[in-house]
């Protein structure tokens, strides 16, 4: 089993990784990057069609369970979606899984496979990130299941009639959700360091109902 740094220093694998992934999708004229001082944050507009994200949101639908929280103090009412573990290996999954990870250029074995969420009007996922912390008990099970995500990947599968924003509070940016929509950023700093500007909450949604698949990426194997 391979254990890998501490969550909260640098690390150079971390920062290679990053700056890998960012000249790969800098190097893609489907994608554009945002300009967010202090983060790498890309989009890539019509990433999946309606076809697919209709099969998407089938899947999401007829397997989705209450959302839950990786914290050791989860707080009440903080993420209130539904959360599918999609099958990796499906059809319908593993072509959209494996395609996301081939547009950032990282081996498809550093990523955990998808999560779908819906979020009916109301419901929200407040400020958090999506690195983990050093600090929390469930740190010693994840450094040796792949180590710290670094990169994030979501795509929205649907437009919401109201509500329902992305928004990275500390770096001053909301993103609307906008079907085939990609939108990737690295939680990390240039030196590795996990990056608290990362800061982002799945805003309510107030009219609607709001579909999205999320990918993380590890710093080493998630799969065996």
């Amino acid at each position: 089993m391979r254990l890998f740094n501490r969550a909260n220093g640098p690390s150079k694998l971390r920062a290679d990784i990053g700056q890998r992934v960012a000249a790969t999708l800098a190097d893609n004229p489907a994608v554009t990057q945002i300009p967010i001082p202090g983060i790498q944050a890309f989009y890539c507009s019509d990433f999946l069609d309606a076809q697919r994200c209709k099969a998407l949101v089938d899947v999401i639908d007829t397997n989705r369970r209450p959302s839950t929280l990786l914290s050791d103090r989860p707080e009440d009412n903080f993420r209130t979606s539904e959360s599918c573990d999609m099958d990796r290996w499906s059809r319908e999954v593993r072509p959209v899984d494996e395609g996301i990870a081939v547009l950032l250029g990282v081996d498809p074995k550093q990523g955990e496979t998808m999560q779908g969420q819906r979020y009916a009007p109301g419901q929200h996922f407040r400020a958090h990130h999506d690195f983990f912390y050093e600090n929390q008990s469930y740190w010693k099970k994840v450094r040796g299941e792949g180590g710290q995500r670094t990169w994030t990947a979501m795509v929205y599968l649907n437009d919401v009639d109201e509500g329902g924003a992305t928004w990275f509070p500390q770096a001053g940016i909301r993103i609307a959700p906008k079907r085939g929509l990609l939108l990737i950023w690295n939680n990390m700093m240039p030196d590795g360091t996990p990056n608290q500007l990362t800061l982002h909450e799945g805003m309510p949604v107030l009219r609607g109902v709001k579909y999205v698949v999320t990918k993380w990426f590890r710093e080493g194997n998630w799969l065996p």
